[in-house]
């Protein structure tokens, strides 16, 4: 394995830490997962040959909310700072 270092905003880690901890897992371990999950799910950007379309996610309903209507941790704290203004 290959050891490496990350910078996460500070709410998108306690979230990361809060759902390994509730699985019992290193935040590596959560972070290793959603890479993998990730990696078998996105397109490969080197075909640039061909005409992209949308990708078809895999069948295993693994997604609680589409993924396309996700916003960042950044955003949401961002929004929530100018709602105090």
């Amino acid at each position: 394995m290959i050891r490496t270092q990350i910078q996460l905003p500070e709410p998108l880690f306690r979230r990361l830490k809060e759902i390994a901890s509730a699985r019992d897992w290193s935040l590596a371990e959560l972070v290793r997962r959603a890479a993998e999950v990730y990696v078998q799910t996105c397109v490969d950007v080197r075909s640039s040959s061909e005409e992209w379309t949308l990708p078809t996610l895999r069948g295993s309903g693994g997604y609680r909310v589409d993924p396309a209507s996700v916003r960042t941790e950044e955003q949401l704290v961002i929004d929530r700072y100018k709602d105090r203004s």
